[in-house]
């Protein structure tokens, strides 16, 4: 939890850069990063302005072209926009960062509207741009979400393939948040593929960087499948005490626990003391 900003600061933070006369120094990649901010601060009339000014800023068509991205995305514009702004965007120079980024966006809505086929073609043509240009980060991210779709059609075998190698390059590039997630991911594909020591090993690795980085959602994630494993195996003492955890570390940092993990703990006493009882 480290770093955040709370809604307070960053509401002040957006009023100072965008206050009256001071939006004349933002430029159009600041204006277009401060949008996401806003969407969160619930304030469509500044998302508007920011846009606006975005485009009247924008000094070349690689920049057009990003303010063009983010007007399609606020308007939940149609895939074959998106495809076709990516299209015109990669025959530009220096215009493949921006056509990848779109066309991975494109395989997240097919993603989520379960087109898994379209979602894989989308996302690889991202990552292959991205390999072009050596976008490390980027790849972690084609990975993430071709891993996701291949979880989704229980195809494990090749998800542990993408989680793995997402892995290697979060390695390389020292992203501790990003190994914590991915180490949570690649966990929950061995557990369901029966590989319960090797996911145990990732669970345990990412809830020790969970607790470092004081992540309680990290140390949620970790935990739930560790007292998944445990309750597999019929260890539900063990189950218990993972949970019991998870409870302890949402009340440590004054935060509200998840329904869920209180259900969980009284479901698994319930079956606990049936079982004592037999």
């Amino acid at each position: 939890m480290n770093g955040e900003v709370s809604p307070e600061q960053a509401e002040r933070i957006i009023t100072m850069l965008t206050e009256g006369a001071a939006i004349e120094n933002v430029n159009t990649p600041l204006a277009l990063r401060l949008i996401p901010l806003a969407e969160e601060l619930e304030n469509p009339d500044l998302v508007t302005r920011l846009l606006d000014h975005a485009e009247k800023s924008a000094e070349d068509e690689i920049e057009s072209g990003w303010v063009k991205f983010e007007t399609l995305r606020l308007n939940n514009s149609t895939v074959d926009d998106f495809v076709e702004l990516a299209a015109t965007v990669e025959k530009l120079e220096a215009g493949k960062p921006l056509a990848a980024a779109v066309l991975h966006h494109v395989g997240l809505m097919y993603l989520g509207g379960e087109q898994f086929n379209e979602c894989t073609v989308f996302t690889t043509r991202s990552m292959r741009i991205r390999e072009q240009l050596d976008d490390q980060a980027g790849l972690v991210y084609s990975l993430a979400v071709l891993e996701a779709c291949e979880k989704r059609q229980n195809q494990h075998d090749s998800a542990l393939v993408h989680g793995t190698r997402r892995l290697e390059i979060l390695s390389r590039l020292d992203d501790q948040e990003g190994l914590m997630e991915s180490m949570a991911d690649v966990a929950h594909t061995q557990a369901t593929m029966g590989n319960f020591d090797a996911a145990i090993d990732l669970y345990n690795q990412s809830l020790e960087l969970s607790n470092t980085l004081e992540d309680v959602s990290g140390q949620f994630v970790a935990r739930w499948g560790l007292a998944d494993i445990s309750e597999i195996q019929g260890d539900y003492q063990t189950a218990m005490l993972h949970l019991s955890d998870c409870l302890h570390a949402f009340i440590a940092f004054g935060l509200p626990a998840p329904a869920p993990i209180r259900e969980r703990l009284d479901a698994l006493t319930k079956l606990e003391n049936r079982q004592e009882e037999e």
